[in-house]
Formats: structure tokens, C-alpha cells, sequence
């Protein structure tokens, strides 16, 4: 089915292929939103599968697999989503990972991991999403999925709920400097409860 209906912008989902991500994915293509979609290669058939679903909803689909804790793979994802879409209104950084353990058990190459994807994965498509909304100089909307455990730590949950603590940190920051610098630029944050609702 081809879109019928004139989109109400662009926007972009890390971490689409299951979840949380992929029902953000699905309501912003509901609402009336071309969507690109991004998460690692093992979920290129996920992708490929919501592709369809976003496309049956009359909505444009892009797809772009890569590692959002990897510089280029985001400058090349905002960028081929905005060639093959035309633009980019909404950055939804909803990618993430979660490990839990006791904090002394806690190995310094899951801290890593954990930091690497849910923070600077986050301050990554933040960064390049404002680049491309300041060019564009038509506003938009930057969203980065935090959780409960980022407003209170959780006992098993140390090193992740630090990194949802950047996260609400970072977003803070970023909604400052987008204001400051565009007004029309809004940057916030959404919660994920242990329910599975999300809360903004």
C-alpha cells in the first residue's frame, strides 16, 4: 500500500525491532509518520518484518541496521534516512541493553557495554539529530528512553541504572542547549516501567 495521506514528518526509532521500540515505531507510522527504523544486524529479519507492517499502514519505511554505539553508523543512519525520506522531525533513542548482578560482581566489560550502548549511543543520535534539525531550521522533537531505575537505583541493576541516570543527565543538557540554541528544537525523555507502561 503507498501512502495516502500526506506524513506528518519523519522519524527515526533506534532499537525498533522488539518491544518498546517497535510499538513506538508502529504508533508514530499510525499517527501518520514516515518512519526509519534502526537496530543491530541478528535483527535485520525483525526489521524487515516491521518494515512490511509500517508500509501496510500506509506509511514510508526506511530500514538502517547498525550499532548506535559506533560514531559513523549513526552519522550514516540520520543521513540515509533523511536522503531516503527527505528529512527528519522525531530521533526516538530508545536503544538499549540491560544486565543485572550485584554491583561488586559486576565485570568491567558489561559497565563498558552497558555505557557504551545506553549512553553514548544515546548522546550519539542526540548529537547527530540536532545537527540535522539545526540544518534543516525547521524544529523537531528528540526523545531518549530512560527507566524507573533512572530515577531510583535498583539493587541488581547497578551499572544499568547509572547509565538511565546519564540519560535523564544527558537529556536534561541537551534540551538546555537545543533551547538556547533553537527554540523550536525540544528535547525530553520517556520512562520504562517495570509494567511495561511508559510514562513521559
Amino acid at each position: 500500500m503507498s501512502s495516502v495521506v500526506s506524513s506528518l514528518g519523519v522519524a527515526i526509532v533506534t532499537g525498533a525491532s522488539k518491544g518498546i521500540g517497535r510499538a513506538i515505531a508502529l504508533r508514530l507510522a499510525k499517527d501518520g509518520y514516515d518512519v526509519g527504523i534502526n537496530d543491530l544486524p541478528a535483527a535485520e529479519e525483525s526489521l524487515d518484518t516491521l518494515r512490511k507492517e509500517i508500509f501496510t499502514l500506509g506509511r514510508r519505511p526506511f530500514v538502517s541496521v547498525g550499532d548506535v554505539s559506533v560514531p559513523k553508523n549513526v552519522e550514516n543512519m540520520i543521513s540515509s534516512v533523511v536522503d531516503n525520506l527527505g528529512q527528519l522531525d522525531v530521533m526516538v533513542a530508545n536503544a538499549g541493553i540491560a544486565k543485572a548482578g550485584p554491583l561488586i560482581d559486576t565485570k568491567i566489560s558489561d559497565w563498558h557495554e552497558l555505557f557504551s550502548i545506553n549512553a553514548f549511543g544515546v548522546f550519539l543520535s542526540y548529537q547527530y539529530a540536532a545537527k540535522q534539525m539545526i540544518k534543516q531550521g525547521t524544529g523537531g522533537r528528540i526523545i531518549g528512553a530512560s527507566s524507573i531505575a533512572g530515577k531510583r537505583g535498583e539493587l541488581h541493576l547497578g551499572a544499568y541504572s547509572a547509565t538511565k541516570f546519564a540519560v535523564r543527565g544527558l537529556t536534561q543538557v541537551a534540551g538546555e542547549y537545543c533551547d538556547f540554541l533553537d527554540a523550536t528544537i525540544v528535547v525530553t525523555f520517556l520512562f520504562k516501567l517495570k509494567s511495561g507502561v511508559d510514562m513521559e
